[in-house]
C-alpha cells in the first residue's frame, strides 16, 4: 500500500471551496489529468479512510460499516476489505437500490465478496461488540430527506454508544448548503476528499461533521492549478490581510471611525462596538450617541471621543470620518431614523448593523459602499421571508441579499458567510456556540469598521473581521469553556488576531 497522509489539523484544511455540484466534474477531470481511473481514486479514498480510522481509533477491533447504493458505499467496501485484511472484525450492512451500482462501487463490492466478505441486509441485527461505526451511506449528491432504509440506519447509528466516522460527508447532510432536511449522521470525525464543500462548514454542519479531516487523494498539484470560486477563511488567512505597521505610522493612517448608535438605555451596544474598533487598531473613534450615554462611555473608555447625536454633530462627524458604522443600539424611533437618513447620504465606506438593518428592511436600497451584517432573523426581514427559509439555504440567502442590497453582506451564524456584489464568497471557519450571547454582533461591527478604516477593501475587511472575531472567541473557549462567554471577553484575546505576526513564531 502507498503511504497516504491526511491532514490532521483544521487549520491545514485547504482554503479553496467548491460548490457541491462541481465535485463530480472536478474528480473526473483530476483523474483524467493524472491518468487515473475513478476506481483507482476510490481505492485511494478507501485507503485514506482506513489509515485515518486506525490512527484515530487504534483500539477498535470490531467495525460496523454501513454502505449505501452509490460510490460512497463503494468507499465503504474498500475500507471493509482493508480492515478484514488487517485482522479486524467487520460487519457490513448494505442498502440495495432500484438501479445497478455505479461501475466503481460494483467493483469494490465484488472485491469484498471475493475476499470472503459477507453483506448483511439493512434490517439485520447489529452485533453487541461494535466499537466503531463507519458511515458510507450517502454522499454529496443528497438534496432531500434520507429515505428508508437509510433513515432508520442513520437513527440507529446516532443512538448507538460507539463513535461514528463519516466518509466524505455525514449521511443526511446536504453538501451544497449544510442543511439536514431529514435525519443526519452525527459523526465524531469526517474525512472528505478532493475538495471542501460548503455543507461541511456552514449551517448544521457543526452539529454533524465532528472533527473535519481532508485528503486530496494525491491530486494536490493538479487541484492547486484550478481556480476555486469560493474560499474558506480561518486564522491562518489573517496574514493575507493584516501586515505589521510601519514604524513611522501615526493615528491618522489608521482610520477615523464614526460610530452612531446607543439610544437611551442601549449604551452597552455602542460602547462594545466602539471599544472593539479601538482594540482592532482604529486610529480615532468618534461616537455619536444619546446625551445620557456620554458620561458612562467616557468613564468606561476615555480613549473614545463621544458627542451627543444631533444634526450639527452628524454633519461634522460625517465630514471628518473615513468610515461610518451605524446601528448598534440605534433603535427604530424618530431619533434613530433621522440619524440613518443623514448617514445614508454619505458616499464613504460604511457598515450597517442591528436596528439600521431593521430600518433598511422597511426602506430597501442598494449601494456599493456598504457592508451589512445581518443575523438570520435580520436577514429574514431584509428578504421578507421566515428565518427558517434563511437557515434552509444560507448560501442562497446571502447571494439574494447581495443582489438586492449590493456591497458586501455578512450573514452571521454557525459558519458565517461573506459575499460581495463582485461574486466573491467566503465561509469563516472559526467561532463556537459560546458566541450565542448578547453583544457579539456589536463587537463584530466595531472590528470590521476598524479594519475598513485601515485601508482594507470592504470584502477583505469583512472576512478579516469575522475571522479575528471568531478566532478570539475560540481562544476564550479553549481557556475557559463556552458557557458564560461575554462579548467583552473577546477584548483580552483580540490583539493576537489583529496582529497576526504574534501568532507566527519568531525566527
Amino acid at each position: 500500500m502507498t503511504d497516504l497522509n491526511y491532514e490532521e489539523k483544521p487549520r491545514s484544511l485547504p482554503h479553496s471551496l467548491w460548490p457541491a455540484e462541481a465535485i463530480a466534474g472536478l474528480e473526473k477531470e483530476g483523474a483524467d489529468a493524472l491518468g487515473l481511473t475513478l476506481y483507482e481514486l476510490m481505492l485511494r479514498a478507501g485507503e485514506a479512510a482506513f489509515n485515518l480510522l486506525r490512527q484515530r481509533w487504534p483500539h477498535a477491533r470490531h467495525l460496523l460499516i454501513l454502505c449505501g447504493h452509490g460510490n460512497n458505499g463503494g468507499d465503504g467496501y474498500v475500507v471493509a476489505g482493508l480492515a478484514q485484511s488487517a485482522g479486524l472484525t467487520v460487519t457490513l450492512i448494505a442498502c440495495e437500490g432500484s438501479k445497478p451500482l455505479p461501475e466503481e462501487a460494483e467493483k469494490a463490492k465484488a472485491a469484498w465478496l471475493a475476499a470472503g466478505g459477507i453483506i448483511h441486509a439493512p434490517d439485520a441485527p447489529w452485533p453487541e461488540q461494535i466499537e466503531l461505526i463507519v458511515d458510507a451511506l450517502l454522499g454529496t449528491g443528497l438534496n432531500r430527506p434520507a429515505r428508508e432504509p437509510y433513515a432508520t440506519l442513520i437513527e440507529l447509528a446516532n443512538h448507538h454508544p460507539s463513535p461514528v466516522f463519516s466518509i466524505d460527508i455525514p449521511s443526511g447532510l446536504v453538501a451544497a448548503n449544510g442543511t439536514n432536511p431529514g435525519p443526519a449522521i452525527i459523526a465524531e470525525a469526517t474525512l472528505t476528499f478532493i475538495a471542501l464543500k460548503p455543507g461541511l462548514l456552514t449551517g448544521k454542519a457543526r452539529d454533524h461533521v465532528g472533527f473535519l479531516h481532508y485528503h486530496a487523494l494525491s491530486l494536490d498539484q493538479w487541484l492547486n492549478s484550478q481556480h476555486a470560486p469560493w474560499t474558506r477563511v480561518d486564522a491562518g488567512s489573517l496574514n493575507n490581510w493584516l501586515v505589521p505597521r510601519r514604524a513611522s505610522s501615526h493615528k491618522g493612517d489608521n482610520g477615523r471611525l464614526v460610530m452612531i448608535g446607543g439610544d437611551r438605555g442601549t449604551a452597552g451596544a455602542i460602547r462594545l462596538a466602539a471599544e472593539a474598533a479601538l482594540r482592532s487598531g482604529a486610529g480615532l473613534v468618534r461616537v455619536l450617541t444619546h446625551m445620557d450615554n456620554i458620561g458612562p462611555l467616557l468613564t468606561a473608555r476615555p480613549e473614545l471621543m463621544v458627542d451627543e447625536l444631533n444634526d450639527k454633530t452628524m454633519d461634522s462627524a460625517l465630514e471628518w470620518g473615513d468610515v461610518i458604522v451605524i446601528g448598534p443600539g440605534l433603535g427604530q424611533d424618530s431619533w434613530g431614523k433621522s440619524a440613518l437618513k443623514k448617514a445614508e447620504k454619505s458616499h464613504k465606506p460604511m457598515l450597517w448593523d442591528a436596528d439600521a438593518l431593521n430600518l433598511l428592511a422597511i426602506r430597501p436600497d442598494k449601494r456599493q459602499n456598504r457592508i451589512i451584517t445581518p443575523h438570520p432573523g435580520e436577514a429574514a426581514r431584509l428578504l421578507n421571508v421566515k428565518t427558517i427559509e434563511i437557515e434552509s439555504d444560507r448560501l442562497l440567502a446571502v447571494q439574494r441579499l447581495v443582489k438586492l442590497y449590493g456591497g458586501v453582506v455578512v450573514l452571521k451564524g454557525a459558519g458565517t458567510i461573506v459575499a460581495s456584489q463582485q461574486g466573491q464568497l467566503a465561509i469563516a471557519d472559526v467561532g463556537n456556540a459560546g458566541m450565542a450571547s448578547g453583544g457579539m454582533g456589536d463587537v463584530l461591527s466595531g472590528i470590521i469598521g476598524a479594519l475598513t478604516g485601515q485601508k482594507l477593501s470592504l470584502f477583505d475587511a469583512a472576512c478579516a473581521g469575522c475571522v479575528a472575531h471568531g478566532a478570539a472567541a475560540d481562544r476564550i473557549a479553549s481557556l475557559r469553556g463556552m458557557r458564560g462567554m461575554l462579548a467583552s471577553d473577546l477584548f483580552s484575546q483580540l490583539y493576537l488576531y489583529v496582529n497576526p505576526e504574534m501568532l507566527t513564531p519568531v525566527k
